[in-house]
């Protein structure tokens, strides 16, 4: 038989291939299961961890006459991720060190035919290379339509672009339907939120987590959206905030008017960025509702604790303004946790998020402005343990969690600050102002060693920077692009 018949033979066959269920690993041909579904084990995640796509074809088939193999560059993937939905059948790739893997898998499958990519792909004239015309080679995978879908109930999948190509390939070839997320939390964007809480789903990738992990955050994805869509502080929108306090522009230019006029020129400073950037930027305000002192005051912390009455106007506002709230503490000698519960009434609300300022930190007996503050790991994560307690039991949207730094010494056992509560996004605000020269040194110190799990913030100072950078600039310039910037 010529190559070109056996070819032509698979994509007969492959209208057999069999899709795998759980437990049992009984088969029954495509032909026979119309309408029977896929057994799911809730919220799952298939790790792929090599890279392979071998678990997501053990998932999804028990067997298949013709197995699809590629090689490691992108087009070679691109051009069997073709060739595998057109047939109906999986996708593996051989990458260095997975080979009795994926000879461990054609043999399961029972495959009598493997079509090699580059090799055997070159008498598939009609299957050509799919063109990415612009869009990621995950998005025209996903875009791809298979031919030969199984007559069987599919959950979504969801994918990043972390997620190996034959992963989806193998799912879009058994008819699947993948969700491409900005973000390996389902919590990402609207859709996601949607698709986590109305069914079961299979997460593709180990960047998802375990399938634990992955399970409760969707649970949090019921908990509602943020300004901007989605259910994350950040990846998924920037934010350009006004810093001070309602007293007046001493502390900051929030306070150089009323709240309406101040979420006004908050808009109009977020607008100025949204050109450059695909994401939706907010408005914010970071409101300092503890600011430090020069006096002890009453209770002797050296820190003025601000009515929450007179704060609900400006988060009122920028409410209204379909923006974000940060409540900013800078304690003296006092305590961060027992200052954040005093604004718990705050919290509770969906678009607040809270601040810890080092720099106001001092130790009992310490005067100010004798050193820069710091503040603990210790004093930190008590504070987000709190937080995040708080936010899951009041079933609230991720909050985010800003620390303001600009010396390696505010923080000084940095690496112990833990970034593991999915209620919060943990925000990194640099807060150096002078030249540009000396803002960028302090950006690159402070992001030395710095978890992963943080975003980067940038200030912008009004009067203190040397001139200041204009939204093009602070965008084109800095690196990485800043997802929270605030002006003082």
């Amino acid at each position: 038989m010529t190559t070109r018949r056996v070819i032509s033979a698979v994509i007969i066959a492959a209208g057999v291939s069999t899709l795998a269920g759980c437990g049992g690993g009984s088969s029954t041909s495509s032909s026979s299961v119309a309408d029977s579904p896929l057994d799911t084990h809730g919220q799952e995640v298939l790790a792929d961890a090599d890279g392979t796509g071998v678990e997501v074809s053990q998932r999804l088939y028990s067997a298949s006459s013709a197995v699809v193999i590629a090689g490691e560059g992108v087009e070679d993937q691109l051009h069997a991720a073709a060739i595998a939905t057109k047939l109906g059948v999986p996708m593996l790739t051989r990458l260095p060190g997975t080979d009795a893997a994926v000879d461990a898998e054609v043999t399961r499958l029972g495959a009598q035919r493997v079509i090699t990519v580059p090799g055997d792909d070159k008498e598939l004239a009609d299957t050509p290379t799919p063109q990415s015309q612009g869009t990621s080679a995950l998005d025209t995978v996903v875009a791809l339509q298979p031919s030969h879908p199984q007559n069987r109930q599919l959950p979504p999948f969801l994918a990043t672009e972390q997620t190996s190509l034959p992963a989806v390939a193998t799912a879009r070839a058994a008819g699947a339907n993948v969700l491409v997320s900005p973000a390996p939390d389902p919590r990402a964007t609207s859709e996601t939120m949607r698709t986590v809480t109305a069914q079961d789903t299979i997460a593709l990738g180990r960047q998802w987590g375990t399938s634990g992990h992955y399970a409760d955050r969707a649970s949090l994805a019921k908990n509602g959206e943020l300004p901007g869509g989605g259910g994350l502080v950040f990846p998924g929108r920037r934010m350009v905030a006004l810093y001070g306090h309602p007293s007046g522009p001493a502390l900051g230019v929030m306070g150089e008017q009323g709240p309406a006029e101040a979420a006004q020129l908050a808009q109009q400073y977020a607008a100025s960025y949204q050109a450059l950037t695909p994401d939706p930027v907010i408005p914010a305000f970071e409101i300092i509702v503890t600011v430090a002192s020069g006096s002890p005051g009453p209770d002797g912390n050296f820190s003025n604790e601000s009515d929450p009455a007179e704060i609900v106007p400006y988060v009122d506002a920028i409410t209204q303004a379909g923006g974000y709230a940060v409540l900013d503490l800078q304690p003296g000698q006092g305590n961060f946790l027992e200052q954040t519960k005093l604004y718990a009434d705050l919290l509770a609300r969906p678009n607040v998020g809270l601040a810890l300022d080092a720099e106001w930190k001092l130790n009992p007996g310490e005067q100010p402005l004798s050193r820069v503050g710091s503040a603990t790991s210790a004093e930190i994560n008590e504070v987000a343990d709190w937080l995040a307690q708080f936010t899951r039991e009041r079933n609230l949207p991720q909050k985010a969690f800003v620390l303001h730094q600009f010396q390696v010494a505010m923080f000084p056992d940095r690496e112990n600050i833990r970034t593991d509560h999915p209620e919060l996004a943990y925000v990194l605000h640099a807060d150096g102002h002078g030249s540009a020269g000396q803002k960028f040194e302090t950006w690159n110190v402070l992001r030395q060693d710095l978890d992963p799990g943080f975003f980067l913030a940038w200030k912008n100072f009004i009067d203190e920077d040397m001139p200041m950078f204009t939204p093009e600039q602070t965008f084109a310039d800095v690196a990485p692009q800043p997802w929270f910037v605030s002006y003082q």
